[in-house]
Formats: structure tokens, sequence, C-alpha cells
């Protein structure tokens, strides 16, 4: 029986707006990006509206997404959680980081709750407890920031575990832009001049 107390019958299912195999602005270093698919929390001015409907992205299963990320043809060093909000499909997000747990990837997630709501979800601490890092708190557009993967002022870094360092965060870039090799192109970023996983066919 896995530490979470609860019997594995196989894959999860989950939903899923969009991967991105390699990006230096969603965290320390070069990460895989996984952007969950719905969020009901309405912050206004979001800079990723696409992500919010719960019918939107593609559905995918934990067990195909983790090995997908463990396979690590790109040499990342972690991967990164962003939505939407993927503490709005808690059990897979619990078994996608059981399950990057066997691997040495570091373990990030966004999310628009504070430490303090998640803690009090039903499997939050234990969904807290396999990550390294957790970006909290709502945006707020009057306050915004967009600095160190923070959207705005009231939003906090949490470091889970000394894998990092405040000083990881300063360095990381505000927006990017990708070029794939089928010509299209992913903007992201904690910057909303650059709307975060968005995907063009050109510029």
């Amino acid at each position: 029986m896995p530490r979470s107390g609860r019997k594995k019958f196989g894959d999860l299912k989950l939903r899923v707006h969009s991967i991105e195999p390699a990006s230096r602005a969603n965290g320390p270093g070069l990460r895989a990006v996984v952007w969950f698919q719905g969020c009901s929390l309405g912050c206004p001015g979001c800079f990723n509206p696409a992500t919010h409907d719960f019918a939107g992205g593609f559905d995918t299963d934990t067990v195909a997404l983790a090995t997908e990320l463990c396979r690590n043809p790109n040499g990342i060093e972690g991967v990164s959680i962003s939505g939407g909000e993927p503490f709005q499909q808690p059990q897979a997000l619990l078994d996608l980081l059981e399950r990057l747990s066997a691997s040495s990837l570091t373990k990030l997630v966004f999310t628009g709750y504070t430490l303090a709501e998640v803690r009090n979800q039903p499997v939050g601490p234990l969904i807290l407890s396999r990550l390294d890092v957790l970006i909290a708190g709502r945006y707020i557009k009057s306050r915004h920031l967009a600095h160190a993967l923070l959207g705005s002022t009231n939003q906090q870094i949490h470091l889970l575990t000394p894998r990092y360092t405040p000083a990881d965060f300063e360095r990381i870039p505000r927006r990017e832009m990708i070029l794939h090799a089928d010509g299209s192109i992913t903007l992201t970023g904690i910057s909303p001049y650059s709307p975060s996983c968005k995907r063009v066919s050109e510029l």
C-alpha cells in the first residue's frame, strides 16, 4: 500500500490544458510544465482564462503522463504544475506527484489557494508532502507584480524542502517564447503581456 494509505487501482484520469516539455520561465532551471484544465476561482484579470473551462483541454491519465515526464529526454531538472487550478483535481494531482517521486525530478505547483486553504483540503497535506515548492495565493490585479513567479504581491513562495533557495527564483525570466519543430510557438511566463501557455502558429 502506498504511503498515502490508499490502494492504487491503476491510473487516474485528469484533464490537462497543455504540456510544455522544456521551459525556463516556470520554475528554477529547465522544467517540464503541465497546465491542468479547469478553475472555478475566477480571479479578475487572470491571464490564462483558456484553462478555466472544465470541459476544455484533453483527457490523459497519471500513468501515461508520469511516464512521459520521467523519460526526461530534454534533461529537465523538475516539473512545474499550473493551471487552471491543480487542487481542483486533487486525487489526480496526488497520484501524479507520487509517481514522479520515483524519479529525481523536483516538483513545483502553482495554486490560487493559500497554504492554509491547501492544508485544510482532504488530501492537501499529502500533496504538500510530495512537493518541493508551492506558489500560493489568488491573483489580485491591483497588486500586480510579475516577478520571481509571483503574479501579485500577496502570493507567496513556500519552500517545502531544502532543494531551492529564494535566490533561485530571482533569476527566472518573466516570459519566454518557445519555437517548436512544427513551427508553432508557445508564449509562457508570469507576465500577462505574454499570455501563459497560449500556442499560436505564427507571430
